[in-house]
């Protein structure tokens, strides 16, 4: 039962948006005891941002939950970004302050990471391969660089997305080797598909799978089935591999840090989630 003490985060996207946050987050916070609770707002891109203002007037909330298409504005109504918000070009998370004021962070990168770190590779000094770099990769790339990975390659359909995230990445880590223009993952210790190819089973490849070196680690962000094509490819070569739900499910400890409520682990959340599949 909600109540008016009741800890509240909203989960904001457009009004058709499939809410699944409230079934990974709630039943934890009810396992756990912690009277907070996540509720999804559909709310309309040209009604978002006078939508947001009267949101952080509640008394009760901490803080939001940000999905498309509302990432890139949400950056102009907060107090201040931090820098992979800054790089990604968007934030998916907003904290309320103690004096009031709003803090935009940014944790889509930040599950694919933990995941591949969890998997036990190491990100130092690695060469990385990002196809799509749009609203996943974006972040995706910018929480890579923050891992110290020594050079990224960048690459998407529309050539200004990857230029504009190489300015971003050059001006945040100007010891990073960033490139665009080429998906050849040839020579490189990790590639990720951040595009939706791979939804449908007869979608292209997001690159040359015969070019991908047999111990590169291959990353997915595609979730509607959990071995695509793409990945089915890389496990063939015997690549290690990081399926796109594991990035959903890494990145909700780094939400619970950012909200104050404490930690889990991916295996937790998984254990009472209410999320299908």
């Amino acid at each position: 039962m909600i109540s008016g003490k009741t800890t509240l985060i909203a989960h904001l996207g457009f009004p058709t948006f499939a809410f699944k946050a409230p079934l990974i987050y709630n039943p934890w916070f009810d396992k756990n005891g912690i009277d907070a609770v996540v509720v999804p707002m559909g709310v309309k891109a040209e009604e978002y941002p006078d939508f947001f203002r009267f949101l952080f007037k509640l008394t009760n909330i901490r803080g939001a939950l940000v999905t498309m298409p509302h990432k890139v504005t949400t950056i102009s109504l907060v107090d201040e970004i931090t820098p992979t918000a800054k790089v990604a070009g968007a934030a998916n998370a907003v904290l309320l302050r103690e004096d009031g004021s709003l803090l935009g962070d940014q944790f889509d990168g930040a599950g694919f990471v933990r995941g591949v770190q969890r998997k036990g590779f190491d990100l130092a000094g690695k060469k990385v391969l990002v196809v799509g770099n749009g609203g996943v990769g974006s972040p995706i790339a910018a929480s890579l660089a923050a891992a110290g990975v020594g050079a990224i390659s960048l690459f998407d359909p529309y050539p200004a997305a990857s230029e504009g995230l190489a300015t971003r990445l050059r001006e945040a880590y100007p010891e990073l080797v960033v490139t665009t223009g080429s998906k050849d993952p040839a020579g490189h210790d990790l590639v990720v598909n951040a595009t939706p190819l791979g939804m449908k089973d007869d979608d292209p490849l997001p690159m040359d799978v015969d070019r991908i070196d047999p111990g590169t680690f291959v990353g997915e962000v595609v979730m509607k089935q959990e071995i695509t094509p793409f990945l089915r490819e890389a496990q063939s070569k015997g690549c290690p591999i990081q399926v796109g739900k594991d990035m959903l499910f890494e990145q909700i400890p780094a939400y619970l840090e950012f909200f104050g409520f404490g930690t889990a682990t991916p295996d937790e959340l998984r254990a009472v989630s209410k999320v299908e599949g």
